[in-house]
């Protein structure tokens, strides 16, 4: 478990984003528990409430949900909501540019076409 302390992401945020990321590539599966506050602090080396408060946002975003006295559990269909969430943050952060930079180099679709074509054939 890495996290980056210097860094302008929150720890909670990096803490969310990195299970919400395990979730995503099956590490945590649908109706599975994950690990447990206490366990995570203990790995991230940090306290105990930052972990909570990455917790929350997941459970505040359908994606994870406590059972009471027992621990937090990956919500059923959640990898799906992080897919759609991507898929929205994809679009904004590259294909929003390639196509603004794509006119002003005056390409037309087809020259995008080929482009991303020839980099997938690689």
């Amino acid at each position: 478990m890495n996290y980056v302390a210097n860094s302008e992401v929150p720890l909670f945020v990096q803490i969310a984003t990195n299970i919400e990321e395990n979730i995503f590539l099956g590490v945590y599966k649908d109706d599975t528990q994950i690990p447990s506050t206490t366990e995570l602090s203990v790995g991230y080396k940090i306290n105990p409430a930052t972990v909570l408060k990455g917790m929350n946002l997941l459970v505040e975003n359908s994606i994870i949900y406590k059972k009471r006295g027992i621990g937090m559990f990956v919500c059923e269909g959640a990898r799906e909501i992080i897919r759609e969430k991507r898929l929205k943050g994809f679009n904004q952060a590259f294909i929003v540019p390639l196509i603004a930079e794509a006119k002003k180099l005056s390409f037309s679709n087809q020259d995008i076409i080929k482009m991303i074509n020839k980099e997938l054939g690689k």
